[in-house]
């Protein structure tokens, strides 16, 4: 989502609030605690739960092997949670011509630096470079040349589901910005 006027942009950034992420929180905590029951009804020697059977399990090795994972497993899915909580990467890319700054921010991890805000002149940008790398685990990513840094990323690895889409939308911003593309 994006909203623009005349000579101020402003693209909004989905940080980890996403259905994948709210999926594989929950798929992991669920996993977790089923570790953890077998590993739990193991030790006590009865089922607890009645479809998650523990009889053939020994404490020693495989309970407490599994109570560990569990234990693991809860662990991440917290982690998880809390940047779905917190939505660590959130934010926003603002171009206002009228001031001729570039306002990148973020919310990152609670703590001194939970927020992330970074400004650089308009003037100092150079392109937009786009780097594509297909394959199992395909990479789409936007970034800006800025004089004198690193290239600043301004979206996610899967923010775009396809090649045309990124496109669109980087020919989209060189168009606002006046500068040109590069990459692919």
């Amino acid at each position: 989502m994006n909203s623009q006027f005349e000579d101020i942009r402003v693209d909004f950034i989905t940080g980890s609030r996403r259905i994948s992420n709210f999926c594989w929180a929950s798929i992991i905590l669920l996993g977790a605690l089923g570790f953890s029951i077998v590993g739990l009804s193991s030790y006590l020697g009865k089922d607890l739960i009645f479809f998650l059977s523990a009889e053939q399990i020994l404490f020693v090795p495989q309970g407490l092997v599994m109570f560990f994972y569990g234990i693991a497993g809860l662990f991440i899915s917290f982690y998880l949670w809390c940047t779905i909580w917190w939505n660590v990467g959130s934010g926003y890319n603002k171009f206002d011509k009228q001031k001729g700054i570039f306002s990148l921010f973020r919310w990152g991890f609670p703590g001194k630096n939970r927020r992330i805000f970074i400004q650089f002149f308009i003037r100092d940008i150079r392109a937009i470079r786009m780097e594509v790398q297909e394959g199992f685990l395909s990479r789409r990513v936007l970034y800006i040349k800025i004089k004198g840094q690193q290239d600043v990323p301004l979206s996610r690895i899967e923010e775009y589901s396809t090649l045309r889409e990124m496109e669109d939308k980087a020919a989209e911003l060189a168009r606002f910005l006046k500068i040109s593309i590069e990459g692919i």
